[in-house]
């Protein structure tokens, strides 16, 4: 029997989202029973718990990997745009300043990397 992982990880996009989205409301169903008394099994939370989180993490990793194709000219485009947003400040500052901190960390090497390969 394939591992649920290795279904997720053959999943597009699209697909894990939507996944992720129905896993969601399935733990958010299973709190609500848990809430009212009616949950006959509780490790049903735990289950729904651990797959949103494994679905969370491919699709972390499938982020991380496009950022890191990514040329220096682009990284260095959006390191403009995330220190514009972080500068207005705004709702979600720190998901804003983590992002700009990952950006600024890959497109410092990916420099590094092209200047000493001249």
């Amino acid at each position: 029997m394939p591992s649920k992982l290795t279904d997720y990880r053959g999943m597009s996009d699209e697909q894990l989202a939507l996944t992720l989205k129905d896993t969601e409301k399935h733990l958010f169903q299973l709190r609500f029973q848990s809430a009212t008394d009616r949950l006959e099994t509780p490790s049903e939370i735990r289950k729904a718990r651990r797959e949103v989180a494994r679905i969370r993490t491919i699709q972390r990793e499938r982020d991380l990997k496009k950022l890191r194709e990514l040329p220096a000219e682009q990284l260095a485009a959006r390191v403009e745009s995330l220190g514009a947003k972080h500068a207005a400040g705004g709702p979600g500052k720190r998901t804003v300043h983590r992002q700009l901190t990952r950006v600024r960390a890959l497109h410092a090497a990916k420099a590094a990397a092209a200047k000493g390969a001249k």
